[in-house]
């Protein structure tokens, strides 16, 4: 599974986030001289992963066809603090009222970014695939998703339209894992079906039922190595329930194929950027 809506935001996400912020009108911008031109530049404060350009560029484009912007890194360049991200010319109200939301979008996805490339590099040599889930930012579901890819981790489903995923609270209401796998396969055959298991017995009756993608939550890492055993040649294994950076070695070792890390997207801590803009240069 992937992002439908590709590496561009969509400009009505873009006009939602302006109107966030500028609402009716920018009035402290509105007290500049509009043909008065300004110059800025967008730095990093610390090493960072950058990801978030095109957002970044469509606050702008959406604001004012006439500032331009020169990129001086690509979208997941390691960029050192210190660093000089871009450059933008333009009317000066335009760079003032557009600073905030941009910021706001690149400071975000690169945090995204950078977090998933520590997680990426943890388990860089093994097997073991690191996926986000959707504990995301209300509204930013794909624009982290994909900042998750840019740092090298990969996604799990999108939303709960692109996939099944049946949970604990699923199987008690409909009665047992064989009747929700049943129900789910007569209803969408073609999805991604994932059963989520919390004992080496739910385990064996998603086995049963024929499930090849199973979900092992809060296992102990014994319980982890005879869920492999017992699932060699009939299901995929994904591991998840609060893990951390230390864990990954021993689940990449114990041969599951996946972890999901809510902390991906949800433990975000935003990049620190800054833009210094310079009246009448440029």
């Amino acid at each position: 599974m992937g992002i439908s809506s590709g590496e561009y935001p969509d400009p009505a996400d873009i006009d939602r986030f302006l109107a966030e912020d500028v609402g009716t009108g920018d009035l402290t911008a509105e007290t500049l001289p509009k043909h008065l031109k300004a110059s800025a530049t967008v730095i990093t404060r610390e090493a960072m992963v950058l990801c978030g350009k095109h957002w970044f560029d469509g606050v702008f484009r959406r604001l004012d066809s006439g500032v331009a912007i020169e990129w001086l890194h690509a979208e997941g360049d390691w960029v050192e603090a210190g660093e000089t991200l871009c450059r933008l010319q333009g009317p000066a109200h335009s760079l003032m009222t557009g600073e905030r939301t941009a910021l706001n979008l690149l400071q975000t996805l690169s945090g995204t970014a950078t977090q998933s490339r520590r997680f990426a590099e943890a388990v860089r040599g093994t097997a073991l695939k690191v996926l986000d889930t959707r504990k995301t930012l209300p509204g930013l579901r794909n624009a982290q998703k994909y900042a998750v890819k840019v740092g090298g981790c990969h996604n799990h489903r999108i939303g709960l339209y692109d996939g099944i995923l049946i949970k604990e609270n699923h199987i008690r209401a409909i009665g047992s894992i064989r009747l929700a796998v049943e129900a789910a396969r007569q209803l969408n055959p073609n999805v991604m079906l994932e059963v989520e298991v919390e004992s080496l017995d739910e385990l064996d009756e998603a086995l049963t039922a024929g499930v090849t993608r199973i979900l092992v939550d809060e296992f102990t890492p014994a319980m982890r190595l005879e869920a492999v055993q017992r699932s060699r040649g009939l299901a995929e294994l994904e591991v998840s329930g609060n893990v951390k950076m230390e864990d990954l070695a021993e689940i990449a070792k114990s041969g599951v194929d996946y972890v999901s890390i809510g902390s991906l997207t949800k433990h975000l801590r935003a990049v620190d950027l800054s833009m210094q803009v310079v009246i009448g240069a440029g």
